[in-house]
């Protein structure tokens, strides 16, 4: 049992190097894993890497893969509210207790490899190891492991996955990975390993060329969005979508999600023929993989911060959209499923963040946007700044500056109320940032108080 608390191992993991920066190497995360014994080789494992989706797109594949009785781990980030979400087993975030003690054992090895090292281990590369620790104690089925940031040079690619997924790229992270969706797509191939199967979300073509290159010159086997798999159909239900999707052993009819947007349809096509390829897409997969199976995972899918609606009266959804081509995606699913009049935007975003793209991707929707700011003052944009670039694409008299969160969604609760055209049809869509969308899901969810052992 360590002594120590968990308030303190998050401090101690915040003092170490940040990870929204990019080190081109895995010298010091592949130390850390010899010393632990390589516990990423304990596990088959499912690499996702992307622009967009890839959070969602794990999920998926963890409710699939619970569903065909296979215990999970799944490591994603960022996190919307406690760091405990990047470390999940069969679905849970690992408890406070469990999170200090993998830390507590990690933390002799981390000395040695401080002490080894240049440049001391940093944030991601630390939890990246607890995770792999945690998943191979436990011990787990599968792990499902998302990127933090390109593939290449991410700590999560010392593990050799059996399965890789590449969801959409498009520019983001561009002064780190690259101004253009090729460049980008050249880093994120990265996790694309010798012998193994890559799953491919649609991608132009241009993109596509550099996946199948990599995969190619690997040995790697290839499945394509739109040819080896994808979406048959899908219509909008109430609470969610109902949708039909071909899969690499077979199609599957009738499948109810309750996550809004044609994103999500593309994104469950893409976990589908991951777990296909995982457990091999052959005549045997079909009587593992059912149309029962696929419905009952899929019914369960959640993806908290990702167009989620967390009030009504009115409606106010949270979503984690932080670059165009993401507010592109909620602006259409918001327009599809829902007929907010008006819809009143809260936006907090990050400066190193194409935000007047983003601006733009809302303007349609938007009949007021009230810019504000997240806590993350070192990277956030300042909400007088937003709000001029605001004016630039919504006008003055469309735009409210409200640096602190509360006021914002304050006033955007009373705007959706005030000019609604009839009753509940107002609506308040607060966006821009993971961290954003965290701190408000942190103010408007209500939740049962956690029991105490």
């Amino acid at each position: 049992m360590s002594d120590l608390t968990y308030a303190e191992v998050s401090a101690k993991l915040q003092a170490r190097w940040p990870e929204h920066k990019i080190s081109p190497t895995l010298d010091r995360v592949r130390r850390l894993t010899e010393l632990l014994g390589d516990p990423q080789k304990a596990y088959p494992v499912i690499h996702l890497t992307g622009t967009n989706g890839k959070t969602s797109t794990a999920r998926m594949v963890d409710a699939l893969l619970r569903e065909a009785n296979l215990r999970t781990g799944r490591f994603t980030s960022p996190h919307l509210e406690s760091v405990r979400e990047r470390i999940t087993l069969d679905g849970e975030p690992i408890s406070e207790e469990r999170f200090v003690e993998a830390y507590a054992e990690l933390e002799p090895y981390l000395d040695v490899v401080d002490a080894e090292s240049e440049h001391p281990l940093s944030f991601f590369e630390v939890i990246t190891g607890m995770a792999f620790a945690v998943f191979a104690d436990a011990p787990v089925d599968v792990a499902i492991l998302e990127v933090g940031l390109g593939g290449t040079w991410d700590s999560t690619n010392v593990a050799d996955a059996a399965v890789s997924v590449i969801t959409p790229i498009a520019v983001d992270h561009a002064h780190l990975l690259g101004g253009d969706p090729v460049t980008i797509a050249g880093e994120k191939a990265g996790i694309i390993k010798p012998g193994g199967t890559t799953v491919m979300a649609q991608q132009s073509l241009e993109v596509f060329e550099v996946l199948l290159r990599r995969a190619a010159e690997v040995g790697a086997q290839v499945a394509r969005e739109g040819i080896e798999f994808g979406v048959i159909s899908r219509s909008v239900a109430v609470g969610g979508q109902l949708i039909s999707v071909k899969g690499l052993a077979g199609e599957y009819e009738d499948i109810f999600m309750p996550l809004h947007g044609e994103y999500q349809a593309h994104n469950a096509a893409t976990a589908l023929a991951a777990v296909e390829a995982l457990l091999g897409a052959t005549e045997q997969t079909e009587g593992r993989v059912t149309t029962e199976l696929v419905q009952a995972g899929f019914a369960e899918v959640t993806s908290p911060g990702r167009m989620e609606v967390v009030r009504t009266s009115p409606t106010i959804i949270v979503d984690a959209a932080h670059n165009p081509h993401g507010a592109e995606a909620t602006a259409a699913t918001v327009s599809e499923a829902f007929a907010f009049q008006p819809l009143i935007g809260v936006l907090g975003c990050m400066k190193d963040k194409d935000v007047y793209g983003v601006l733009e991707a809302y303007e349609p929707i938007m009949e007021t946007v009230v810019c504000t700011r997240n806590s993350f003052v070192q990277r956030s944009m300042p909400a007088e700044e937003l709000g001029e670039l605001a004016i630039e694409v919504f006008g003055e008299d469309r735009v409210l500056v409200r640096p602190n969160l509360v006021d914002a969604i304050d006033d955007a609760i009373r705007l959706a109320e005030e000019n609604a055209i009839a009753l509940g049809t107002g609506g308040v869509l607060i966006t821009g940032s993971v961290i954003t969308a965290g701190e408000a899901r942190k103010l408007l969810v209500r939740r049962p108080k956690e029991k105490t052992s």
